[in-house]
């Protein structure tokens, strides 16, 4: 098979490099057989020996969940804790809570501690029920301080959660190997998610490989971008590295890529005029993820006739087959 260009020996980063793990250390770098980083970002390493709660993060956990999951966990604690509370005030017996009788409930004396429960919880406070005897008043000045730390942590982590500056950027579901300019080229594709504004964006990518020498090792070279940085991207970016010479892509097949158990770690960073801030996105593609023989498909819609250039966000994995074909995926 024919391969990218003439294979020419690439210098291998030194052993007694530091940064040539690029902080995943040299076990991880030696051993590890899985791709070092997850689409979403996520590194595939896990740290045993700390015990539950040295290892427990909740207010991270809380920032980090869907939102889905955050509400539902929200509600979720809300009626347990009043459900607690009701049973509580059903403790304290029949004439704890004084106000209309529970036939007003259908008779359950459990929706009616309930529903005080929520009242005292939320300070609402409607009049119609109230606490009676000593028992029900401590438990109403219990509540009524839980409540309080509840509704301050729970708006506290609200705005953490909305205040908290994240990209959202979408890399296209495949990188591709095509012609480029009387050569080849590395290129996958990218887009910001949010209607935020991203400015001075710069990318970094860093080919991961296996060597074969007086033993298997990995190694790591960073890829030279035609464009590493951009300051504006309104659209869409595809980043491309150009195979030559210098590439340790070069002379690569297909095969090769994919016996060298080869990784394409990415490193995005920019400023979100919207929180003033840096942020950040990771991604990687394994050699399987590399198409061969394609390029990208124009993402551009026809100009309307206010003259505004839009892009088809959905057409970012698009591709079509290129001339001359090279060696294509199976």
């Amino acid at each position: 098979m024919t391969a990218i260009e003439q294979p020419v020996p690439t210098q291998p980063t030194p052993l007694d490099d530091p940064n040539r793990d690029l902080g995943f250390g040299s076990v991880v770098a030696r051993e590890s057989r899985r791709r070092l980083l997850n689409r979403d970002g996520s590194f595939n390493v896990r740290r045993d020996g700390l015990d539950f709660l040295a290892s427990l993060s909740l207010y991270h956990k809380l920032l980090t969940i869907s939102w889905p999951h955050f509400l539902a966990l929200v509600g979720l604690l809300y009626l347990a804790f009043n459900t607690l509370f009701a049973f509580g005030f059903l403790a304290c017996g029949p004439g704890a809570i004084m106000g209309p009788p529970a036939s007003s409930m259908g008779g359950n004396e459990f929706l009616r501690a309930f529903f005080f429960s929520v009242q005292t919880f939320a300070t609402i406070g409607y009049g119609h029920l109230s606490p009676a005897g000593l028992a029900a008043n401590l438990l109403v000045t219990a509540e009524s301080l839980f409540g309080l730390l509840g509704f301050a942590l729970a708006t506290g982590l609200l705005f953490a959660r909305f205040s908290r500056p994240t990209a959202k950027i979408v890399f296209s579901k495949n990188a591709i190997i095509a012609p480029y300019q009387g050569r080849t080229a590395f290129e996958f594709r990218m887009v910001n998610a949010r209607s935020s504004q991203l400015v001075e964006i710069e990318t970094t990518v860093t080919f991961s490989w296996f060597r074969d020498g007086a033993k298997r090792y990995r190694d790591f070279q960073p890829l030279k971008l035609e464009r590493p940085k951009v300051h504006f991207f309104p659209l869409s970016l595809t980043v491309v590295h150009a195979i030559d010479e210098s590439s340790p892509l070069f002379g690569m097949t297909r095969e090769t890529l994919l016996a060298s158990e080869g990784e394409f770690l990415i490193l995005v960073t920019g400023f979100d005029e919207t929180f003033s801030q840096m942020v950040h996105a990771r991604s990687s593609y394994r050699a399987e993820e590399v198409v061969w023989g394609v390029k990208f498909a124009n993402l551009f819609n026809p100009i309307s006739e206010s003259g505004i250039v839009s892009i088809d966000v959905g057409r970012l994995d698009a591709t079509e087959p290129v001339q001359p074909a090279l060696p294509a995926a199976p």
